[in-house]
């Protein structure tokens, strides 16, 4: 089974499980369309006994104490770290992406792993001063209370463990629902977390549609939190959904990246940055550079430059030696990418390299360059999702600005420029949750990570990501 190795279950109360439901459904290779595995489906009996596994856990895993809690996550970062290589290979049967970048992100699991570890022993309360001198005014941070977490797919590893380290480090209990298109990256995880002590029901893992899923675990009076990691829309119904109990929430959603190219820039810093941020991930990234909006008088040497690089690009399966981007998750993406540069070429925009699918077995589709493409042009208005660098010019800085917060989404932006208050400026003026000012390494696990607008709130990572799981309580106590 093209050396897919992870047995599939659903960790539900300590006990891994395959679920009473009895159906499962089929997980894909994306490299060759080939089914690898089937993936066990939750039914409302499964996630009930999540649920009160998780309630129950809570009670007692808030009050462990903060060193033993970093004694638990500091062992899953080690074990984590200790099978980079099988986690890694999983992910990229799954996910499509390079064994390198698989490789990268789970040791970035691991990172972010101990962080929170060190960082559960600093949830620090105060003592504020009272206005009477026998009054001692106290100011707690509790944990919130059992979690749920959904993680998108096109960061299996990396989106799962921030949910996970984050919660248990700030004394929560968590349901994760991964997704069923990466499923065994999540259950790799889970393992090294289970490994390393945590207690049964403090972790539960379950699978199946997305839908009901999310409306049972969401629906019940039990969970006092609410992160996800995926689209807009998916963040829009996932809080209505938690609006009718008042459950606290962190969306981190969809973006579109503006990246700005003042004509000042270290052109060969900006096309090495920009070109490798791009295709990462076959361009799947929600801070993917998307919308390149190039000063004039660089238009054409950018132009140049990025097709130059691109072309150097080796699309391939993830798994073999050498291979830079792999597929798409999906077929259906193929068919929207073709959608995305009829659409712009329609409305003036050239194809300066790639613009189709190709012809092998998988989701493969060709690294892209669109140039003079028209503002209108649905690839700049939609996060496109795929291996898409769609370039425009301008001219002022007023109106690079006025275009780059155009849309509703606010979660990356970039800019390149050699001018300190050009780079000050536009640091302030970007309505974006994270700004790389040139460079695009945006996210580290110390560093808080979220969007704005329409790209969601809230962070995860950082001091902000451990916050986002705790809650106050002020204690005012007179001496009598």
């Amino acid at each position: 089974m093209d050396m897919y190795a992870e047995k599939l279950e659903m960790l539900i109360d300590g006990e891994w499980v395959q679920g009473g439901a009895g159906v499962t459904g089929a997980l894909f290779n994306p490299a060759n369309g080939d089914e690898i595995a089937r993936v066990p489906h939750a039914n409302v009996e499964d996630l009930d006994r999540a649920l009160q596994s998780a309630d129950k856990a809570f009670k007692s895993w808030k009050t462990t104490a903060a060193v033993h809690r970093w004694e638990v996550l500091s062992k899953a970062a080690d074990l984590l770290e200790a099978r980079i290589g099988e986690i890694a290979t999983t992910l990229t049967l799954e996910n499509g992406k390079s064994l390198a970048e698989a490789c990268g992100e789970v040791q970035f699991c691991a990172e972010a792993t101990r962080w929170y570890a060190e960082e559960g022993k600093r949830a620090y309360g105060r003592i504020i001063p009272a206005r009477s001198g026998d009054v001692r005014q106290l100011v707690l941070r509790e944990p919130v209370g059992p979690a749920l977490g959904f993680a998108a797919w096109n960061f299996p590893a990396g989106n799962v463990t921030l949910k996970i380290a984050a919660a248990l480090a700030a004394g929560c209990s968590i349901i994760v629902k991964p997704s069923d298109e990466t499923p065994g990256t999540a259950v790799a995880v889970a393992r090294c977390f289970q490994e390393a002590g945590v207690p049964p029901g403090t972790l539960n893992v379950v699978f199946g549609p997305p839908a009901p899923i999310s409306e049972h675990l969401i629906g019940s009076s039990i969970p006092r939190k609410v992160s996800l990691t995926g689209s807009t829309p998916v963040g829009k119904l996932l809080q209505r959904l938690a609006s009718d109990s008042l459950k606290r929430c962190t969306m981190e959603l969809g973006g579109h990246a503006p990246v700005i190219v003042f004509n000042d820039a270290n052109l060969e810093n900006a096309l090495d940055a920009l070109v490798t941020a791009k295709y990462r991930n076959a361009g799947q990234v929600c801070t993917s550079p998307t919308r390149f909006y190039i000063h004039e008088s660089i238009y054409e040497k950018f132009i140049a430059g990025f097709v130059t690089r691109s072309q150097q690009i080796i699309v391939g399966n993830g798994l073999d030696a050498g291979t830079a981007m792999g597929p798409l998750i999906t077929s259906r993406r193929l068919d929207l990418m073709d959608e995305y540069v009829a659409d712009a070429v329609s409305k003036g925009a050239k194809v300066a390299l790639g613009g189709e699918r190709l012809d092998r077995k998988g989701n493969f589709f060709a690294a892209t360059v669109l140039r003079d493409v028209a503002d209108q042009a649905r690839v700049m208005t939609e996060e496109p999702f795929g291996p898409l660098a769609q370039i425009t010019s301008f001219r002022q800085f007023d109106e690079v600005v006025e275009r780059a917060n155009s849309l509703p989404f606010g979660l990356a932006a970039y800019v390149f420029t050699t001018n300190l208050a050009t780079a000050s400026n536009m640091g302030e003026a970007l309505e974006a949750g994270v700004v790389g000012i040139n460079h695009t390494s945006v996210h580290e696990a110390e560093t808080p990570f979220g969007g704005v607008n329409q790209s969601g709130y809230g962070a995860e990572s950082g001091a902000e990501g451990l916050e986002a799981y705790l809650r106050t309580k002020m204690i005012t106590e007179k001496r009598v």
